[in-house]
């Protein structure tokens, strides 16, 4: 595999004539994608998989790069299988059906589950304001619903007896997810603690009020989420949409079927979802290896 890449790096300076810039550049893109197969046990460029490709632009993109250098690292495998479908050393490549910018755009932040319980136990519950923050962080988790949606609940949108959520997503469609006993209590608290001091003698059905008794507002919540994430100590990029990826992730991780997460995420096409398996497959490999006695 090596070998092979040496060439390719040779016919790239000397037939192509690439810029030194740029063949530094693709030959660091190269190296790391090989360096990361190698390790995961591929001997031969034939043996890689579509799949593959995939989980290394999840670990690549996770490390923080740009749209920009996450295209050129896709770029360079790309030009690389080009190269050898031209030398006839493979029949096809993995990368036919992988898009430049459309797949990295698809691919989810996440946190892990030790990272989102550092995030949720910031607020505390000692004032009416850090009381309605736990509540909206816990039920952001709870269900994987959209900020949108999280700010748009109305008081009748809990069905206190059953635990569920009722929500209205993308298209007028109506969707029913569970809370969960964390999220339920601190919402229960929340309801039956600070929302009347937020309320000011106002009258509203909006579930969650900022500090003059009015809606949130995306850009409102957007502030606390990273504001907690960075009072956790956590130094990723962290964002709302963070929430409902994790959710999605975690559920999967857990043993969830594909077809139940579509069903809470409120995903029309299952398509959507899969997504998350390319990510909660790489963390079930970490899994094995770390516990498995011949991993």
């Amino acid at each position: 595999m090596d070998k092979l890449l040496e060439k390719y790096l040779n016919y790239l300076l000397i037939e192509r004539g690439v810029a030194e810039n740029t063949l530094e550049a693709y030959g660091r893109d190269l190296r790391r994608f090989l360096l990361i197969v190698q390790g995961k046990g591929f001997t031969d460029w034939r043996l890689i998989v579509p799949e593959v490709v995939i989980e290394y632009l999840v670990q690549i993109k996770s490390e923080g790069l740009s749209a920009n250098s996450m295209n050129r690292a896709l770029a360079a495998i790309r030009g690389f299988y080009k190269y050898l479908l031209q030398e006839k050393l493979i029949e096809q490549t993995p990368l036919a059906n992988i898009e430049l910018a459309k797949v990295w755009m698809r691919l989810p932040d996440t946190v892990s589950k030790e990272e989102m319980n550092l995030i949720l136990a910031q607020p505390g519950v000692e004032t009416a304001q850090s009381l309605r923050n736990s509540a909206m962080l816990e039920l952001l988790y709870a269900t994987g619903i959209r900020v949108s949606e999280l700010i748009g609940l109305t008081m009748n949108s809990i069905n206190w007896q059953v635990g569920f959520l009722i929500v209205m997503g993308k298209g007028s469609k109506e969707r029913i997810v569970p809370i969960g006993k964390a999220a339920y209590d601190c919402a229960r608290l929340y309801v039956e603690q600070a929302r009347p001091q937020l309320m000011q003698g106002k009258s509203t059905d909006i579930l969650f009020l900022n500090r003059f008794g009015g809606k949130f507002t995306r850009q409102g919540f957007w502030k606390m989420v990273v504001g907690y994430a960075r009072k956790a100590g956590l130094h990723k990029k962290i964002h709302p949409h963070t929430f409902r990826h994790s959710f999605a992730s975690h559920l999967l991780e857990g043993g969830a079927d594909l077809r139940t997460v579509q069903v809470m995420l409120g995903h029309a096409d299952i398509s959507t979802t899969q997504i998350y398996t390319h990510i909660t497959r790489e963390r079930l490999k970490e899994i094995h290896q770390k516990y498995h006695p011949r991993g």
